[in-house]
């Protein structure tokens, strides 16, 4: 089935362009800019199936799916009763608004390898297998599986994975092609996703070095995938989506302007105060707005602003020197 179709993407594109999920990144608000800018779906931050099956607030708070939304939900965990026991909770909870389940088999952080989670599945496939099964058997949602070129260069074992993922009833695979000690240094390897494309018969999303529109020319190029998957790239800059889709049109996109990226800081700011409250919102806001200014002149000295950062109006400022003009609070669609 067509990537477009089974996600119920509706998109000028015939292979769609993707928010990746993304721990501490992919809020509410994040994915509300991306969508803004142009990002044809949008995944949650990576959620705890054991989180939710202790009702962890915190965990349940990553699923939330706000109105109007249309997310995707990723899950880790390695016990398959966990994972469905999760899918049926976040069901219940949420509906119709989750468009699909993700499974995280590819996250490199040590915390997750430790407990034989996230990329540590790669080498217990068979069990990777019986948990993309499990899933399959709670939902009749789109089950999909996100996982790297390999853990390491012993189990190097991503065309054995895909076919087994496959096999075991995914609908659609995404793959980045690094190991998992390589976590995201170097150079991804987009041929492994090339060859992946030619085994199997069920939707591959392309992800990994995604950072420009001829990136994501290059690798659709190069692998065939059926859509591909932007994370680092849209940090700071989630303008890329909608210069991704135009340059795949027609060959051109345009720089952004400074008011226009002040205005985006200042929306996703005010979305995020809205959904955590101001406090708790500047605080995980910081990232994000040292991110915004890479590129901005004085950037080094702006960042220690940014990472500092306590209320909207110590951000205003500091967005004035991005702007180069006054900023407001301005709520309209860019």
């Amino acid at each position: 089935m067509e990537l477009k179709t089974l996600l119920k993407i509706d998109s000028v594109l015939e292979q769609p362009v993707l928010l990746a999920p993304m721990a501490g990144v992919t809020d509410y608000a994040f994915r509300e800019i991306c969508r803004r800018q142009g990002a044809d779906m949008t995944y949650s931050e990576m959620i705890s199936a054991k989180g939710l099956k202790y009702n962890s607030r915190r965990t349940f708070e990553l699923a939330d799916v706000h109105q109007g939304e249309r997310l995707a939900i990723q899950l880790f965990g390695r016990e398959p009763k966990d994972i469905a026991q999760a899918i049926e909770m976040l069901q219940e909870q949420q509906g119709e608004k989750i468009v699909c389940f993700d499974l995280n088999m590819g996250c490199p952080a040590p915390k997750i390898v430790n407990n034989g989670e996230g990329s540590a599945l790669m080498k217990e496939p068979l069990l990777a297998a019986h948990i993309v099964e499990e899933a399959k058997r709670t939902t009749s949602r789109p089950v999909t599986v996100k996982f790297r070129k390999g853990f390491d260069m012993q189990y190097c074992n991503y065309l054995q994975f895909a076919q087994t993922m496959q096999e075991a009833g995914a609908d659609a695979i995404t793959v980045h092609g690094r190991l998992r000690g390589q976590y995201y240094a170097g150079k991804a390897d987009w041929a492994c996703i090339a060859q992946i494309k030619e085994r199997v018969h069920i939707p591959v999303i392309a992800n990994g070095d995604i950072f420009s529109p001829e990136d994501a020319l290059a690798i659709l190029q190069q692998t065939r995938a059926d859509g591909i998957m932007v994370a680092r790239g849209a940090t700071g800059n989630p303008f890329l989506f909608e210069q991704i889709k135009q340059y795949l049109q027609d060959g051109t996109y345009k720089e952004v302007e400074r008011d226009r990226k002040a205005n985006v800081i200042l929306q996703q700011a005010e979305l995020c105060c809205e959904a955590k409250g101001e406090r708790r919102a500047m605080q995980e806001f910081r990232k994000h707005a040292a991110w915004y200014l890479k590129g901005v002149r004085g950037a080094a000295a702006l960042r220690q602003q940014a990472i500092s950062i306590t209320s909207m109006e110590e951000l205003k400022k500091l967005i004035d020197y991005v702007s180069g003009e006054p900023a407001h609070t301005v709520r309209d669609m860019v």
